[in-house]
């Protein structure tokens, strides 16, 4: 009988261990609020990466100290340099057929980019209080967290929030965007449309141009508040375009943003759990 109930407690306990396994990858947070990992490609090359939520692959950037010269790339495919089926290993997670871009920019201190495609599908927890990420086989409890409803798409992540400038609420999405040291970007037709230049309070500007002479303003500002779920961020930084070029094609949900909270993210990538984090009353991070 005893024998019994020991094989009993012993299934159960880890059945549990089991349903709620997890990995965690250890990362460093720059001071322009960049997430860097250190990773091993191909069991050769050892890089820092800057995780960018917004890309499922992952990327080298042309001023890489690093040859990496395990990854090898083809430019028949796409132009700028690609190469396919490499091997990835952050923390404990290894992950085969990676694919990266060559030649694209990335944050302060990194060499290269590395999506979510390391998370395969599992939930994934970004913790900005113990400076890890924490990956699951099954969705831990979520009892402190707010959910939001998470759209997405072609490998990116986007959340609902609203805008409140003047009194008035502007809800839209916004892309998670941890590429993006600041707080807000607006996408340049939804500015346009609801006349954000008018309205907002501006810090600086500053004008780009064209080879054919076309231009477009960036002018970085204020909105009054930003509700996100159940929370609410104060006189909260915001850029917005002007002008001729198109160029801003979404709406951004920077890293200053971000850190804010820590976040946990579903296996089917529909809902998104926010809880204050450790940075959550931090001062604004503001772009020159």
């Amino acid at each position: 009988m005893l024998k019994h109930t020991t094989l009993l407690f012993l299934v159960a306990f880890g059945w549990t261990v089991t349903a709620f396994a997890q990995q965690k990858i250890p990362f460093r947070l720059t001071k322009h609020n960049n997430i860097i990992v250190k990773a091993l490609v191909n069991k050769t090359d050892s890089v820092d990466l800057m995780f960018q939520i917004a890309m499922p692959d992952a990327s080298l950037a042309p001023d890489r100290k690093s040859k990496v010269e395990s990854v090898q790339f083809d430019s028949t495919e796409y132009s700028g340099g690609l190469s396919r089926n490499n091997t990835v290993k952050v923390g404990p997670i290894e992950k085969d057929g990676i694919l990266f871009f060559d030649n694209e920019y990335t944050g302060h201190e990194a060499e290269g980019k590395i999506g979510t495609g390391i998370f395969g599908g599992k939930a994934f927890k970004i913790d900005y209080d113990t400076n890890e990420f924490v990956v699951y086989d099954q969705l831990p409890s979520v009892d402190d967290y707010d959910a939001i409803p998470l759209v997405f798409k072609r490998g990116q992540f986007f959340i609902p929030a609203n805008s409140i400038i003047q009194a008035v609420s502007y809800p839209t999405e916004f892309l998670l965007q941890s590429g993006y040291s600041g707080s807000l970007i607006y996408e340049q037709n939804f500015s346009d449309e609801h006349q954000f230049n008018d309205k907002m309070t501006f810090i600086n500007e500053k004008t780009l141009k064209n080879s054919n002479g076309q231009s477009v303003l960036t002018k970085n500002g204020v909105i009054d508040q930003l509700s996100v779920g159940e929370f609410s961020l104060g006189d909260v930084p915001a850029g917005v375009f002007v002008g001729d070029l198109k160029i801003q094609k979404l709406s951004y949900f920077g890293a200053d943003l971000l850190r804010r909270f820590n976040w946990i993210f579903n296996a089917d990538r529909s809902i998104a759990y926010i809880q204050k984090s450790k940075y959550y009353n931090e001062t604004y991070y503001i772009l020159n």
